[in-house]
Formats: structure tokens, sequence, C-alpha cells
């Protein structure tokens, strides 16, 4: 059985492109699959739609970056720490949270989750998701 896939790495960029953050969402079981994948890692269906992510999440861990994990491409964001992010839409990822520094970290580390936002990214030639703190 040949199964045809589409090529879900050039639709997300095309969609970033185009100011949408999309995921691909099952049709048996209905999960949200983000970053998009080409069959739903809760059931194993292949059969995928495409739909824009709300970009509403939560913060559930804060880890700050070393000097091993550090990408010299995010120096132009500022400050910022590594995340599990879960998503609204049920999703969890590793993700990228903007406006963290080690004092900001000490600050959450007792209120996790934090609600956090996604946000389109310009990397250098390309664009990205990224999370900002939703402040209160």
């Amino acid at each position: 059985m040949a199964i045809e896939l589409e090529k879900v790495v050039q639709k997300f960029y095309d969609n970033l492109e185009e100011g949408k953050i999309t995921g691909k969402k099952c049709t048996k079981c209905g999960a949200v699959e983000f970053p998009p994948v080409y069959a739903c890692n809760s059931c194993g269906c292949w059969d995928m739609e495409w739909v824009e992510i709300s970009g509403k999440a939560k913060m559930h861990s804060i880890v700050m970056p070393a000097a091993l994990s550090m990408k010299p491409e995010y120096k132009a964001m500022g400050k910022f720490a590594y995340g599990e992010i879960e998503l609204e839409e049920g999703s969890r990822l590793n993700g990228v949270v903007r406006g963290i520094n080690k004092k900001k970290r000490n600050e959450l580390q007792d209120k996790l989750p934090v609600d956090v936002k996604a946000a389109i990214y310009q990397r250098d030639g390309f664009k990205t998701v990224v999370f900002d703190l939703v402040e209160e």
C-alpha cells in the first residue's frame, strides 16, 4: 500500500511566511500535532489535516541555555530560556521562551506552569516559532 506524503516541512514554513502557525490534526481521533508530522502520535492514523494553532500555551519547566546549547542566531533575541511547552490544543514540545534571564527564572519557578504565547520569529533566512511570557 503506497501512501502519498506531502512536504510537511515546506508547508509549515510557507504558512509561517503567511503569518500562520499551523499543526496537523488527526481526522480519526482529533489529536493536534505540533510541530506537524505525517502521522498521529496518539493513534497512528495517516489522515491528517492542516489547522491553525491558537498560540496559547503553558510553560511547565524552564532550562537556561548553557554554552553548548546556545544558538548564536538567538543572540539578537535577547534573554531566553528553553521550556517544556503544552499548547492549548494538547501538543507538548520543547520550545524557546523569550524574556527569561536567571532572575526571571527564579521568580517563575514556583509559579509553574505559566502562560506563554507563540510568536513568529525571523531567524537567518527563515521564520520559526518561539514563545513569549504572558505577563499579568
